[in-house]
């Protein structure tokens, strides 16, 4: 019995050491040029997928979410869909109220009067969610989509996964003025949008010490986009 608890113990410091190890890797990675642009290694074995169409509610498109089955475990048994063959899952999206989730590898757009389907967009990207501003829409007529997703390998693994900084996008319901408005190389905390100014409010922050970390030594911004504009500017503000 005191081996098995030995053992135990032995397996639960290794365990803590591995995560505490992975919570202490780098979001970025500094290599002196900085630059936005990297190489993002291909899995030979992914099979991307498309999960059938999303109409959301008063718009004339569809949405097509399109992933990689590689990007879930196979034979693991949680399913996120009704429909699975050997164990493995062929859902690779989930539908909220005006919101997509999941691990995505772009979104494809479709007008229901039309045959024609068009990308987000031709960059390697992970989106995590999609969602459509219906209350805006509503009052403004303008029907806008915010995506948080990583779109860099900022740690320089040669992949774009949850290691690596997300950032903020939005675009038209068509997909079209697909724009980023969260500033390259800073981490998007969160974002909200407040109905009554039509604004959505967003924060980030900067590896100011250029630890490579996101941690209270660094610097967060503030900043909102009025949603009743034509044209989408960021305004800083500084509530603190």
């Amino acid at each position: 019995m005191k081996k098995l608890h030995i053992a135990l113990l032995g397996i639960t410091v290794l365990f803590l050491a591995s995560c505490k190890e992975d919570s202490e890797k780098p979001k970025v990675t500094y290599d002196g040029s900085n630059k936005e642009k990297t190489t993002v290694k291909t899995d030979a074995a992914s099979i991307a997928i498309a999960d059938l169409p999303i109409q959301m509610q008063g718009t004339d498109y569809l949405i097509h979410p399109v992933g990689d089955l590689s990007i879930r475990e196979k034979g693991i048994k949680t399913r996120y869909g009704s429909s699975s063959v050997n164990d493995l899952s062929f859902t690779i999206s989930n539908y909220g109220e005006n919101e997509i989730t999941g691990f995505l590898q772009n979104l494809k757009f479709q007008r229901i009067d039309s045959d024609s389907i068009k990308a987000l967009t031709d960059k390697p990207v992970l989106i995590q969610t999609a969602t459509y501003l219906k209350s805006v829409s509503d009052r403004t007529k303008n029907q806008i989509m915010v995506y948080t997703m990583v779109d860099m390998d900022t740690n320089k693994d040669g992949k774009l996964d949850t290691g690596d900084i997300k950032a903020l996008y939005i675009s038209q319901i068509s997909g079209d003025k697909f724009t980023k408005i969260s500033p390259s190389f800073q981490e998007l905390i969160d974002w909200n949008l407040i109905e009554s100014k039509n604004c959505l409010y967003f924060r980030t922050v900067e590896d100011t010490n250029k630890n490579g970390q996101f941690d209270k030594m660094d610097v967060v911004h503030y900043n909102y986009i009025d949603l009743s504009k034509k044209e989408w500017k960021v305004i800083s503000y500084e509530p603190v």
